[in-house]
């Protein structure tokens, strides 16, 4: 089988696709046979070595992607060959055409939802599920703003904010990602290039500010958030690329928190909780994964590039 393969830590073009031995399942394992792969921006810091955690070399990049179950190994009860999947994680790494995972990450993906947006699912969606409800402990009827809902995790977390019943915002850069966000049902959308923007949210909510900020990029807005939370309003920092200076007063003032997200600190138990609403609300339809571009297994290297450009829309999958 062909796969991407990473001997050395660096720019996108250290990841080779490569001719591999097909994974075979222990007791406990399963095989899919992957029809989309989902691209996420750790990936990008794990593959340039910025990450804390490093695999060893050499590696096979990925986490997230859907398709069929291959074959099955002893002790897996549930799990059969041909089953529709997506999968939670990757023993042998998702960049490839076939994939070795636990029972345990392995998914029933519904009828309703094609392999692509299938491999769509996993960090993004469970993700703005934890950012907004393990972490984040949401109400319905509270106000939330989703920075940088254009993207995976942000087009999630509107999805999640207004079935729950929120009243949900979210900021974009450019007019489609703008017209994305609207159509995921956010009552309103803000454009984070405009000076002055996070005025306007003061507006649209009477003086209230938000309850709770979901935010992609802290080390470039946690700062500004802190001054438009509500009394006990919540930061949730899902993503960041670098430190910022802030003014803790402002979260005296308000009694307010930042809270931080790391899915892979999540217990069995939370991450039981995670996929079980995934899966009610992806067969109710009311989750909907968007994909946003298309590449071919080969084009990795340049999957790593889009992924981190402005303008996010929706996701990037890979196309074994």
């Amino acid at each position: 089988m062909k796969a991407i393969r990473v001997h050395q830590f660096g720019s996108p073009d250290v990841m080779r696709l490569e001719e591999c031995p097909e994974p075979t399942p222990n007791e406990g394992q399963v095989v899919v046979r992957a029809h989309a792969v989902g691209v996420n921006p750790v990936e990008t810091y794990i593959r340039s070595g910025a990450f804390p955690v490093k695999p060893q070399l050499p590696y096979t990049p990925g986490s997230d992607a859907a398709g069929t179950v291959e074959a099955v190994g002893q002790g897996v009860a549930r799990i059969h060959v041909g089953d529709r999947v997506f999968i939670s994680g990757a023993h042998s790494g998702a960049y490839a055409e076939q994939i070795l995972c636990g029972a345990e990450e392995i998914h029933p993906l519904p009828d309703n939802v094609d392999f692509k947006q299938g491999a769509a699912i996993n960090i993004p969606y469970a993700t703005a599920y934890r950012a907004l409800h393990q972490r984040g402990h949401a109400l319905p009827s509270e106000i939330l703003l989703v920075h940088g809902a254009s993207g995976a995790v942000g087009t999630a977390c509107v999805q999640l904010g207004v079935a729950f019943g929120m009243t949900t915002i979210g900021t974009a850069g450019t007019d489609r990602g703008a017209q994305l966000v609207r159509d995921q049902g956010a009552s309103h959308v803000l454009n984070h290039h405009e000076q002055g923007y996070l005025d306007r949210l003061m507006d649209l909510t009477n003086g209230h500010g938000a309850d709770v900020i979901l935010e992609m990029l802290s080390d470039v807005n946690l700062a500004n958030d802190l001054t438009v939370l509500g009394p006990g309003g919540r930061v949730i920092v899902v993503g960041c690329r670098g430190t910022i200076e802030i003014n803790p007063r402002e979260m005296m003032m308000r009694e307010a928190d930042i809270r931080g997200v790391q899915l892979p600190k999540a217990t069995p138990e939370e991450k039981r909780s995670i996929y079980a609403a995934l899966g009610a609300g992806l067969c109710g339809g009311v989750l909907r994964p968007i994909v946003g571009r298309e590449m071919a297994l080969a084009e990795a290297p340049r999957s790593h590039e889009a992924v981190l450009a402005p303008g996010a829309y929706g996701k990037i999958v890979l196309l074994p």
